[in-house]
């Protein structure tokens, strides 16, 4: 690798660094994008590994109170210097990043741009342990990577087969951990959000440029059902791909939630969409909703899921209906930033009963919506307590949230929302759930053929014990429209 570094920094150029002719070109857009995925660095030490020559430096150094670029090219790293060594607050180091070390908890953010793939596994597993201890707890990773791809153009790329696939990313994520200094304690990597590099879709049909910006977490000692993170419960359990096809058969295409596209055209009716606005969906599942407003109105669409094999499904169905104005990315949407007024409509469709700290989420909204922006939730809810043991332990194995719908009318006022409107609708959700159970038997055949009938039973079963929740007024279904002064 050494030499063909050597060989390929001669000129300290653009199109050395990234081996694309194209690369001035791609970088004018591909720069903002990436840099609008990244946390506020207000105050934080960041580690830039693989700086090369300074493409995302310059701009690190304007955001953060401190950058310590790193590159193992000597020509990379004086032109980095050459150009960015005026900022007081800049420090460069030729070093290789598999040998390089730094003290616990030094650094608050570590940024790296094609890095990682020219790592061994075991190079790429130390590192990524490393990571977690020069980070703090609530510190960020952020890695972009080629997934079995090469980048750029050049034919000599190095070593192509070391380009991981997204899975194998995403594997060594939920799995790295270590060990911190009290008895007992763990720390681990969670996701904030993945999502591929638009510019490489757009200018060079490449949709393997994959992003993701981790957090360092705390691990729990009994993890949910064994599972190290709550993504890989949710992909391991309701929302495996099966689940969620099975999900789709009964609630129609591109549908995972009650009502299908019905209740979802009566909501989303309610917004009075215009052409342009921008929508952010949280919980978007496989994409139906979000499909029907950029089709329907003409809004640009911005679609969440924490679940990885909901996200995957969403960008398939997304490349068949040929619509650049809809766009999907992984993310933790307790965790996501975005700047103030950034969306004209924020849409949740039964997701937020995932999340306990719901006030705390709800004023992220209110940050993120402009004013005079709209925010539209249906939700599950539940009646007050007590509550039937079967609802407790129904409660318990999903590990939902819930509260009352006036309870969580007030969480949305408290946020800083007016005109809140909180609807009790679990007399519409149960008259939905009867059709959709009607729809069910006259599709039992198509559906067993399709999955199985132990599937079908499953769903089945599940609806008629959500209906008798629903009657006995344990389980509720809310549905909340407010506005952003």
């Amino acid at each position: 690798m050494t030499a063909f570094w050597k060989d390929h920094s001669k000129d300290a150029t653009v199109e050395e660094m990234m081996l694309d002719s194209r690369a001035r070109e791609l970088t004018q857009h591909e720069l903002p994008e990436i840099l609008s995925m990244l946390p506020s660095l207000a105050g934080c030490k960041v580690l830039e590994l693989g700086a090369g020559i300074g493409r995302y430096t310059s701009h690190l150094l304007t955001k953060a109170a401190h950058v310590t670029a790193v590159d193992f090219m000597e020509s990379f790293v004086e032109k980095n210097r050459k150009d960015n060594g005026h900022h007081s607050n800049a420090a460069f180091i030729q070093a290789d990043v598999t040998k390089l070390e730094m003290p616990p908890n030094s650094v608050d953010f570590i940024f790296s741009n094609w890095l990682l793939m020219y790592l061994s596994d075991a190079e790429l597993t130390s590192f990524m342990e490393k990571a977690l201890n020069w980070l703090p707890l609530g510190g960020f990773l952020f890695f972009r990577e080629s997934c079995n791809h090469r980048s750029g153009d050049s034919k000599r790329d190095f070593n192509p087969t070391c380009y991981r696939t997204e899975k194998q990313y995403n594997d060594l994520v939920s799995s790295v951990q270590v060990k911190g200094p009290e008895e007992g304690q763990t720390f681990g990597f969670d996701v904030v959000l993945k999502k591929r590099v638009r510019t490489y879709v757009a200018m060079k049909n490449n949709p393997n440029q994959i992003c993701w910006l981790l957090e360092k977490v705390r691990r729990s000692s009994n993890p949910q059902s064994g599972f190290n993170t709550f993504q890989q419960f949710l992909d391991n359990s309701q929302y495996s791909r099966r689940g969620i096809l099975r999900y789709e058969k009964m609630f129609g295409s591109g549908y995972v939630s009650t009502g299908g596209f019905s209740t979802t055209k009566e909501f989303v009716d309610m917004l009075n969409l215009k052409p342009g606005q921008k929508v952010l969906d949280v919980g978007c599942g496989i994409g139906g909703g979000d499909f029907y407003m950029a089709k329907t109105f003409g809004v640009e669409v911005l679609g969440l899921d924490l679940s990885e094999n909901m996200v995957d499904i969403a960008i398939e169905r997304a490349i068949s209906e040929k619509l650049p104005s809809v766009q999907f990315e992984v993310a933790d949407a307790t965790k996501r930033t975005f700047a103030e007024g950034s969306f004209d409509v924020i849409y949740s469709r039964d997701t937020i009963l995932h999340i306990d700290d719901k006030l705390s989420l709800f004023k992220r909204f209110h940050s993120w919506l402009k004013p005079g922006g709209q925010l539209l939730i249906s939700d599950y809810c539940c009646g007050k307590k007590p509550w039937t043991p079967a609802f407790e332990a129904y409660i318990k194995q999903r590990g939902y949230i819930l509260y009352t719908v006036s309870e969580y009318g007030k969480f949305i006022e408290e946020a800083g929302f007016c005109s809140v409107q909180a609807e009790d609708r679990t007399a519409q959700f149960i008259q939905v759930m009867k059709t959709e159970l009607q729809r069910a038997e006259a599709i039992k055949d198509e559906f067993i053929e399709e999955f199985s009938e132990e599937d079908y039973f499953a769903i089945v079963n599940g609806w008629k014990e959500k209906l008798e929740r629903s009657n006995s007024g344990d389980q509720r279904w809310g549905l909340f429209h407010a506005t952003r002064n």
